[in-house]
């Protein structure tokens, strides 16, 4: 004669058994809203915040002898020197010209507006998933489709 409480103990493991791969499906399928939150997030706050520190920095490097300035700290001036060597800036401020070093990671933006921008170049296209498109691929496919015909 059948103890009930084995019987019901070798029924549940056989069915936990057959249904292990169900568990785990549902398992993943409960994570996706968490990993889908987490990308969410990504794209909502982390990337952008890195593209604005990238054009931050661009604009540090490119600051030029004679840009108008305002520093992190609120103070205006101009440029009148750039030392590489310990990457500061030397800025005049004031009627009365004084003259302070400040580190170029302190600019806070600069106000003066170049006609022709010294790191930038036209926009580079890019196609589906980031890969350059190459304006002279069109034009010689075009050219090679020109041979073609004569």
């Amino acid at each position: 004669m059948m103890n009930p409480v084995t019987l019901s103990a070798a029924t549940t493991s056989g069915a936990a058994s057959l249904s292990g791969t169900d568990s785990m499906t549902g398992m993943l399928i409960s994570f996706v809203p968490l990993i889908l939150i987490f990308v969410i997030m990504w794209l909502i706050l982390i990337r952008p915040q890195n593209k604005k520190r990238k054009e931050e920095d661009s604009m540090r490097k490119n600051a030029q002898i004679g840009d108008e300035i305002t520093t992190i700290g609120g103070i205006c001036g101009r440029i009148v020197g750039i030392k590489e060597d310990n990457d500061t800036l030397v800025i005049e401020t004031g009627t009365d010209r004084a003259k302070m070093r400040i580190k170029r990671w302190a600019v806070g933006s600069v106000d003066t507006i170049h006609d022709n921008p010294i790191d930038e170049e036209k926009p580079k296209r890019k196609g589906l998933f980031g890969k350059k498109k190459d304006g002279n691929a069109a034009a010689k496919s075009s050219k090679t489709k020109e041979e073609d015909v004569l």
